[in-house]
């Protein structure tokens, strides 16, 4: 646990002070989360080992708590330092503007993804809350109801079929997922209400809160810090959407679930989700390159997730750490050349 805390937290001091200083100490934050985690990656070049079987983690909780609050922080001193209150010159801005982005969409958003799997309802708000913050409120219900149940079939928005390019991805899987969010919501709520009327049933839904919540923290920053601040905010929240639709992508890219006689689909096994070992970046992103084992075992805390065997036939292995793939998925051709073969020998095997 606190190999987790050191690397996620490392930047947030440089990130505030970048805020208000720029300059050098802007550009170390942007380095630390770029060139130093890469670095490292391919320095150690091997996996942490697996926790213990039934091992606990109770400080895991803890460490989430405190993300999501230096998430609200650091997300009040990126707008500031990007909406030019704090009177930095351009490439500060620019430096912090990447930065800011980056822990947002891999740090806030694989906290944001283990707290909304929580079942403390305390947890589960603060995790909800945090997307919420970035716009992507939606995805605390799609993601839980329409991902985890329709991975690697047609069914699930947020899966990749082969050949499909990362833009053409993006904006399906946004509007695929809040759609088929709000219709899984609302199924549930009806279930749960019996016969209402349509105003109460919308009501039912946390879909208000998703828009709500997110237009209060548009007009908040506009209020503070003016349209400069309005344009500040909704740069970095699509900067991060960027990133946890990129995580999506690649994770699940190409891979497909058998249909069965039924018109169901087999179940989801460690076939159906690309993982990836590499240490460093692992731990930046709560081990969210771990993602067979957290489809599979949902509940599962982040420092308890396995790789197992990686070295088994028909493993899904990225070639690099996740956020590596997830740049080289923002050039298409670049990408198809790495991953399309990688796609058919796992389909021939």
């Amino acid at each position: 646990m606190r190999l987790f805390a050191l690397t996620t937290f490392a930047p947030v001091p440089l990130l505030l002070l970048g805020g208000l200083a720029g300059g050098a100490v802007a550009w170390a934050a942007l380095l630390y989360i770029t060139a130093l985690i890469y670095a490292l990656d391919r320095l150690i070049a091997r996996a942490a080992p697996d926790a213990p079987e039934g091992a606990e983690f109770p400080a895991a909780d803890r460490l989430s708590v405190a993300l999501g609050g230096a998430h609200f922080l650091l997300l009040f001193a990126a707008v500031s330092a990007i909406s030019g209150a704090t009177h930095l010159d351009a490439p500060s801005r620019m430096a912090l503007f990447l930065a800011f982005g980056l822990f947002f969409g891999q740090v806030s958003n694989s906290n944001a993804h283990e707290l909304i799997h929580r079942t403390d309802k305390r947890l589960f708000a603060l995790g909800k809350w945090v997307y919420i913050s970035l716009l992507y409120g939606h995805h605390t219900s799609a993601h839980r109801l329409v991902h985890h149940r329709f991975v690697a079939t047609p069914d699930d928005p947020n899966s990749a079929p082969l050949g499909e390019s990362y833009w053409a991805f993006a904006p399906r899987a946004w509007r695929g997922a809040f759609i088929a969010g709000f219709e899984m919501e609302r199924a549930r709520a009806a279930r749960l209400s019996g016969r209402v009327w349509r105003t109460r049933l919308a009501r039912l839904t946390p879909y208000p809160t998703y828009l709500i919540g997110g237009l209060w923290f548009a007009l908040l920053f506009t209020i503070l810090f003016g349209g400069a601040g309005l344009a500040a905010y909704l740069g970095l929240c699509a900067y991060a959407q960027i990133q946890l639709l990129l995580s999506d992508y690649v994770q699940h890219y190409g891979l497909e679930r058998r249909a069965l006689g039924d018109g169901s689909f087999e179940p989801v096994t460690e076939a159906h989700s690309w993982d990836a070992p590499d240490p460093v970046s692992a731990l930046w992103m709560l081990n969210a390159p771990r993602h067979s084992d957290h489809h599979a075992h949902p509940a599962r805390p982040y420092p308890a997730l396995i790789l197992g065997d990686m070295a088994a036939p028909g493993r899904p292995v990225l070639p690099r750490s996740l956020p590596a793939m997830a740049a080289i998925a923002l050039f298409p051709p670049l990408w198809r050349r790495v991953m399309d073969k990688r796609v058919r020998a796992l389909r021939a095997g």
